[in-house]
Order: C-alpha cells, then sequence, then structure tokens
C-alpha cells in the first residue's frame, strides 16, 4: 500500500501528469490508473500470486539446503576417505620401511654366508693345492730314485762290464744260478 501512496503522490505532483477536475472522477487518469493497480494487486492476491512466490522461494531455499547438506555430507565423507587413505599411506609406508630393513638385514646375513663359504672354498682350494703339491713331490723324489736307480745300474754294468772276463762272467752266472737254486728248493 506504500508504493500505491508513492504513486498517486508522484502523479499529483506532476503538473503535466495531472488530470483535470475532481479526483474520484472516471474522468481523472489518476484515479482510472489507481483503480487499474488496486484491480492488479487484488487480481495477485485472489490468483494467491504472492503465496506461490512465497512457496517457489520457499522450495528454492529448501533446494539450495538440501544442496548444502549434501555438499556438506559429501565434504565430510571425502574427508573420511581422505583420512582412510592418509592413514593406508602410512600403513604402507610403515610396511615398506620393514621390507627394506628386512631387505638389508637378509643382505647383510647373505654377505656374511658368502664370506664364510668364501673363506671355506680358499681353505678347501688351499688343502687341494697342498695334496697336489704334496703328491708332485713325491712323484719327483720316485723319478728322481728311480732315475738315480737307472743311472746306478748302468755305471755298474759299464764297470763290471770293463773289469769283468768271460771267466769270470761265467763264474758268476754259474753262482747266480746256485743261489737261485737254492731259494727255490
Amino acid at each position: 500500500m506504500r508504493i500505491t501512496a508513492t504513486l498517486i503522490a508522484l502523479f499529483a505532483a506532476s503538473p503535466a501528469l495531472a488530470a483535470s477536475g475532481p479526483f474520484f472522477s472516471l474522468g481523472n487518469t489518476n484515479f482510472v490508473v489507481l483503480l487499474a493497480f488496486l484491480l492488479f494487486l487484488a487480481v495477485l492476491l485472489y490468483l494467491k500470486v504472492p503465496t506461490q512466490l512465497a512457496g517457489m522461494l520457499d522450495k528454492r531455499a529448501d533446494g539450495i539446503k538440501s544442496e548444502l547438506d549434501e555438499a556438506r555430507a559429501l565434504r565430510e565423507e571425502a574427508q573420511s576417505l581422505l583420512a582412510g587413505y592418509e592413514r593406508k599411506q602410512k600403513e604402507v609406508q610403515e610396511q615398506a620401511n620393514r621390507i627394506v630393513e628386512h631387505a638389508k638385514t637378509e643382505a647383510a646375513a647373505a654377505a656374511d654366508k658368502a664370506k664364510a663359504d668364501l673363506k671355506t672354498s680358499i681353505a678347501r682350494r688351499l688343502q687341494a693345492a697342498e695334496e697336489q703339491i704334496s703328491s708332485a713331490e713325491a712323484a719327483a723324489v720316485k723319478e728322481v730314485r728311480d732315475r738315480a736307480a737307472e743311472v746306478a745300474v748302468g755305471a755298474a754294468k759299464d764297470v763290471i762290464a770293463k773289469q769283468m772276463t768271460a771267466q769270470q762272467g761265467n763264474k758268476l752266472i754259474d753262482e747266480s744260478i746256485n743261489t737261485v737254486d737254492q731259494k727255490l728248493h
């Protein structure tokens, strides 16, 4: 109603728009416009447009409120998911750290075992080498003795052959036969 009074005051104050004659006559355009405006407001009230507008605004406000509530719920869910993923990431990181420590421990143990195996292998190879050296020494000593015996026999043969006569050789053969005969019978 305040708007109507303001409009009336506006039209009444303007001399170009003012109608001639009394205000409450149909010949006065200001009065006709006022009646048309009031009739328009009455139709709006009769059709419950303000109620419908208020209902639409309430519905819009409820929609906005539900969207805000849904957004809050989604935000809370996202935060809980984030916290869950952060917790899982922390657990995975701890597990990875444990795996790395275990791998380091196993690597150190494997290195120690490899060192021990290497020492054992070296000891076995040294022993085998010493045995080969001993065997080679024994073979060399035997070969030297055999060769010395051959040389001694050859030298004795040469000496005996030079000093012995045919008669002495026959005598030695007869003695050897008698010695063999005595030992065999």
